[in-house]
């Protein structure tokens, strides 16, 4: 969703309602981040894992048997942690769920632990709720005097609950 890219999610939705009951909000902040950095570096490792997401590696050795028993990782004991096609749709769903959602919070005036409500948000956001937030982004985008009229709304706003 960053820098003018269109991203169309129906693949991504498919997998994850296929995954819902299956994934925990924790198995999905792993594979977001395993998707996140094998898209950056090209691989990915146990104990650069759990370096990103500041859990011991027998806590991120644990989690990645787990994804690959669902069929979303290929990891072999002491190896390099690699996508399934599954594992890079789902988390590529993940990613642009994340994006979407902290692009949303940036454009409303969001600016402290913006990452930790982007967190705390996309577990529990529902397919139709991502999409309208996603067409609400394009739109705010393609329409910059908008957030221009709401900034200068939320700065009239401030000034009269301060009388």
């Amino acid at each position: 969703m960053h820098d003018g890219e269109t991203f169309h999610t129906v693949r991504g939705y498919q997998i994850l309602s296929q995954n819902k009951n299956a994934l925990t909000s924790a198995m999905e902040d792993y594979l977001e981040m395993i998707y996140r950095n094998i898209m950056e570096d090209g691989y990915m490792r146990i104990n650069i894992l759990s370096e990103l997401l500041n859990v011991k590696p027998s806590s991120a050795t644990k989690m990645v048997q787990k994804l690959t028993d669902l069929g979303l990782l290929d990891y072999k004991k002491y190896g390099i942690i690699f996508l399934t096609e599954n594992g890079k749709a789902l988390g590529r769903f993940l990613l642009n769920r994340h994006n979407i959602i902290e692009k949303f919070f940036k454009a409303i005036g969001v600016s402290e632990n913006i990452l930790e409500e982007t967190e705390l948000v996309e577990h529990s956001i529902s397919v139709n709720t991502l999409k309208n937030i996603e067409l609400l982004n394009e739109f705010l985008d393609r329409n910059p005097d908008v957030m221009r009229r709401l900034q200068e709304f939320k700065e009239n706003h401030s000034e009269k609950n301060e009388e």
